[in-house]
């Protein structure tokens, strides 16, 4: 079962994550943050994951520790749901079109960490969220996910869009290298 449950409680966050690599695509999200919980959602339904993420920040601050917060948690539950990662698929990659914004994103479930972000046009706010947050998130999440990650804003002007492309195409990517197409573990050193 490649399932995974994760609390973390700091002076900033209490954060919660069930998270079902399995699953498909439900969804239950609370973060205090209307847009971050959008973006979650996208995560599971195009992830075809099952992923519950309840966290009560100090929102009174800012949403910083909110969304980096749960990206470390949500970081730690893929970690752990990938267990000792045989017959995964372990690449890929997604290039994903919102309107005129266009993402992509190439993904190694590599068991390093490593973060390559290009995304200019993620600045101001999206709603209560801070766009700038956006690389946060997913430099938190794969810091612990041990993955290897390159996302690239391709194209576009609205920083909604190129924030959702963004996460559909780590969500897509996810979707697959999460496929179980073997029966090793596909890395030339046995192990990852």
């Amino acid at each position: 079962m490649r399932k995974s449950e994760i609390e973390r409680k700091t002076k900033e966050t209490d954060i919660y994550v069930c998270l079902d690599l399995d699953g498909t695509g439900r969804a239950d999200i609370d973060t205090g943050i209307g847009f971050f919980d959008h973006m979650l959602t996208a995560l599971a339904v195009h992830g075809r994951l099952d992923l519950v993420v309840k966290c009560s920040g100090d929102l009174n601050v800012d949403g910083h520790h909110t969304v980096e917060d749960t990206g470390i948690v949500i970081g730690k539950a893929l970690y752990e749901a990938f267990g000792d990662k045989k017959g995964i698929e372990r690449f890929a990659c997604a290039t994903v079109p919102m309107d005129e914004a266009l993402a992509r994103c190439a993904l190694d479930i590599s068991g390093r960490a490593y973060l390559c972000f290009d995304a200019p046009s993620l600045k101001g706010m999206i709603g209560c969220f801070d766009a700038a947050l956006t690389e946060e998130f997913f430099e938190a999440m794969c810091s612990n996910a041990f993955f290897c990650v390159h996302i690239d804003e391709l194209r576009g002007r609205n920083a909604h869009h190129v924030c959702e492309a963004i996460f559909k195409s780590f969500a897509r990517a996810l979707r697959a290298a999460k496929s179980v197409t073997g029966s090793s573990v596909p890395s030339t050193k046995g192990s990852i």
